[in-house]
């Protein structure tokens, strides 16, 4: 049976004849979706490819489908007026809705080409000075602005300046009355988009006394259950208008800092005597740290004084140097510290308490209990150490030591 044998047979039927042809109409949709659709998301693919060598396929599809959208839409919308028997209205708001989807998803390319620009700014070595996320999200929430305007423009058949003097009252109005609802609005929104945020994260802000773990992201507050098992109440917005810190991405990097300094009496540094050197060697950890620093000083000694100058310009090797590099070769034979994040053993500036040697890691674990427990270890070592060294740890007097001298 032919096409204009099944028409002939619907024509006296008006009811089968709307159905025919909105089946039809259907089908053309669908045609225009599976087959010109994917022929348009090449075509636009290629077109941005073209445009710059950065734009990769993969790279231009999410702005190429949202316009390939367009295409079923404006099917329907001219065919449904092709449609037989179907009352006005329907045809009506068929169009209309179309025509709100259209224009949705164009505001939903947009964003997409500004996603994709922003990509393609951070790529630029100055993109870390001078972000430009934030004036694209600006744009962005005035690009969806005003495609709600207009769909709502579209669906109600009104000029959208008509329907922008009359929501001109109204906003006044829901602003006021539902000002922190709007607030915590877009605070979520800003959260959900920068994903700053999630259930499970380790958030710490002290100036309103939380720092836990996140347990519920409501419109209006977010929880968070604190590590004495008490729960703080923070409201939305305060996300947005004060800072906090996230430790999310020390979970997510798999290592956590060590930063904290060994404060070492002054007095006790010296330079190492020879039998001081034979003694260290016996550490295999800086056995070949003494012999080649050793040598390297004594080639310089020899030089400064075939020149004729005094010995005590000579270079020697000191016991506080000697415990950086000990430190140093420890930290990275430790099984626990990560060798592929930053690893220091720095000279701090000198204080009233003392020279602060600072240890600055990070542990191949993130679990609070294991982190602790090998920052302790170290520390442990380290201070049972020192004496090999010479050093001492500075510590103010105690009533012990009041007691000692008075008796001496």
């Amino acid at each position: 049976m032919t096409l204009a044998d099944l028409t002939a047979f619907a024509a006296p039927y008006p009811w089968l004849e709307t159905l025919w042809a909105l089946a039809l109409l259907v089908a053309a949709a669908a045609v225009a979706n599976l087959l010109v659709k994917p022929l348009i998301v090449r075509v636009l693919a290629r077109v941005f490819d073209g445009l710059s060598h950065r734009v990769s396929h993969e790279d231009a599809l999410p702005v190429a489908r949202r316009l390939a959208n367009i295409l079923p839409a404006v099917v329907i919308a001219q065919g449904i007026v092709l449609v037989p028997h179907l009352p006005v209205g329907v045809v009506t708001v068929t169009r209309n809705v179309c025509s709100a989807f259209v224009i949705l998803m164009v505001v939903l390319a947009l964003s997409a080409a500004l996603n994709l620009l922003n990509d393609l700014y951070q790529r630029r070595p100055t993109a870390m000075s001078r972000p430009i996320k934030g004036y694209l999200q600006v744009v962005k929430i005035l690009l969806f602005a005003a495609a709600a305007v207009l769909m709502a423009a579209a669906l109600m058949e009104r000029s959208p300046l008509l329907l922008l003097s009359g929501l001109g009252a109204m906003a006044a109005v829901l602003m006021l009355v539902f000002k922190d609802t709007i607030l915590s609005l877009v605070a979520s929104v800003q959260i959900a988009s920068n994903d700053m945020v999630r259930l499970g994260d380790w958030v710490e802000m002290p100036q309103l006394n939380a720092d836990g773990d996140v347990i519920d992201i409501a419109l209006h507050t977010v929880k968070i259950q604190n590590w004495d098992k008490t729960i703080t109440t923070i409201p939305t917005q305060r996300l947005i208008t004060d800072s906090f810190k996230n430790w999310r991405g020390m979970q997510e990097s798999g290592g956590r800092r060590i930063k904290r300094a060994l404060m070492l009496d002054q007095t006790s540094v010296r330079f190492l005597a020879d039998e001081d050197r034979e003694r260290l060697r016996r550490m295999s950890l800086i056995a070949d740290y003494l012999d080649r620093k050793q040598a390297e000083l004594d080639a310089w000694n020899q030089r400064l004084l075939a020149d004729g100058r005094d010995p005590v310009n000579t270079r020697q090797l000191t016991n506080l140097g000697t415990f950086r590099a000990y430190v140093q070769a420890y930290l990275e034979a430790h099984p626990t510290i990560a060798r592929n994040m930053t690893l220091l053993v720095r000279q701090l500036q000198p204080t009233p308490e003392g020279l602060p040697i600072e240890i600055y890691c990070f542990t191949a674990t993130t679990a609070w209990a294991e982190y602790e427990g090998v920052q302790s270890d170290i520390f442990d070592h380290l201070y049972a150490v020192l004496p090999e060294f010479g050093l001492r740890v500075f510590q103010a007097p105690t009533g012990l030591d009041l007691q000692r001298l008075a008796a001496a």
